[in-house]
């Protein structure tokens, strides 16, 4: 009786040991962030007398895209300098570390790869790791385990919530902040759902979901809106394109889903020679889709099924000032960029007036949101590998902000 109590006291002191040093560490991480917060509000104050940016052979950040350049550059460096991301390893393809690499979930599978053969922000030691992702696939398990006749959506509970157990079991970190500096991603539109069943993963963990619904308790300030991008055949070369001969005024060619765009064709599909709204291209159009877009000083973004639509990216590769036409939707990387700046937002009340708005919009009004977004495309441009300032590192950017949000007492 006496072995087994000494036993178990020496096993209690391990434990404390091991907390103790665990603590250690955790301090060691805050007070790191401390010290970015403290850079970080100092270039909030200093941006008020316009000090010069950086020098950056890459890129400087610069102009009315951004909310604050001075800052975002502040910020931007300090993440490529300290931020640190640990990946789970439990898990086997095809659910998990893997994800698919064409069409409009591409962005899932493509990021998620991106995330784990990184070498700057990924590390092998937990003990450093700022946030820790979890990743699985939503894709691939709906792909793979869904029924469509029984249609039972059980099939995320029982995968998503299973994973968490299993990590939350077997190290100390989900425990330590109840999921709050863990984060997963998701481009399908039940992405959101897929958290649903589990309570810290839905209400306390980061959440990089392109369904970005306000009205499904899309949080921004943890959760982060990442954008929508239809790689159609998952090559990456190519996908920006422009031209200076815009001679349509608006255009729009998608299915006829959701609750918007029914308002939307109701009052401009075939109705209009310069606001070009159809189901599909006529089959002799002279001009292909993305020629369409080419071509077009505005390009329509209404939401269909889900808040978020490709379409914004498309018509940014494209040139094309994006009209937004949604509601409930947190734009992607809006805390650093300033939309307003480079697309027009119509309600959907005011769609009967689309071409009054547009028309109404002056020659030098049109030239700024046309600059502006030529100059944004680089944050949404897929590279592999990643370059600097594309949209994989405006997602990392986004979690580095939502990370410096958050303090975990050790």
């Amino acid at each position: 009786m006496q072995k087994a109590v000494a036993h178990l006291v020496e096993e209690l002191n391990q434990k404390s040991i091991i907390s103790r040093r665990d603590d250690k560490k955790m301090e060691r991480i805050e007070a790191g962030l401390s010290k970015a917060r403290a850079f970080i509000k100092d270039a909030i104050l200093k941006s008020r007398y316009s000090p010069p940016l950086a020098q950056d052979t890459d890129y400087v950040p610069r102009g009315d895209i951004y909310r604050n350049a001075y800052v975002f550059q502040r910020s931007y460096m300090l993440m490529e300098k300290m931020f640190k991301i640990y990946v789970y390893e439990e898990g086997e393809a095809p659910l998990f570390h893997y994800g698919p690499s064409k069409d409009i979930y591409s962005t899932e599978g493509i990021f998620l790869g991106l995330i784990e053969s990184n070498t700057q922000f990924r590390t092998y030691d937990a003990d450093e790791a700022h946030v820790y992702f979890l990743p699985f696939s939503v894709v691939m398990i709906l792909q793979h385990l869904f029924d469509p006749v029984t249609r039972d959506k059980g099939v995320l509970e029982r995968v998503v919530g299973d994973y968490v157990h299993i990590v939350s079991t077997k190290y100390p970190y989900w425990n330590r902040s109840l999921g709050a500096d863990h984060f997963m991603l998701s481009c399908h539109d039940w992405g959101p759902r897929a958290t649903w069943y589990e309570h810290h993963l839905y209400f306390t963990s980061m959440r990089v979901l392109c369904n970005a619904n306000t009205s499904e308790f899309f949080n921004p300030r943890k959760d982060i809106s990442f954008p929508e991008i239809n790689l159609r055949t998952g090559d990456l070369t190519g996908l920006t394109s422009g031209s200076s001969n815009r001679t349509i005024l608006a255009f729009f060619a998608g299915r006829l889903h959701g609750r918007i765009r029914p308002v939307l064709f109701q009052h401009w599909k075939d109705k209009d020679s310069d606001v070009k709204v159809y189901e599909r291209l006529p089959e002799n159009s002279p001009l292909s889709y993305k020629e369409m877009m080419e071509r077009s000083k505005y390009c329509l973004c209404p939401s269909g099924y889900e808040v978020a639509s490709p379409r914004i990216v498309e018509a940014i590769y494209a040139e094309c000032v994006p009209v937004l036409i949604s509601e409930n939707y947190v734009l992607p990387f809006s805390d650093v960029l300033d939309w307003d700046k480079f697309s027009i937002k119509v309600s959907v009340r005011e769609l009967p007036e689309l071409k009054r708005i547009l028309m109404g919009i002056g020659e030098d009004e049109y030239k700024a949101l046309h600059r502006g977004v030529r100059q944004v495309q680089r944050h949404f441009v897929v590279n592999d590998p990643p370059k600097r300032y594309d949209v994989f590192h405006m997602m990392i950017h986004s979690l580095w902000l939502r990370r410096l949000n958050l303090r975990i007492n050790a």
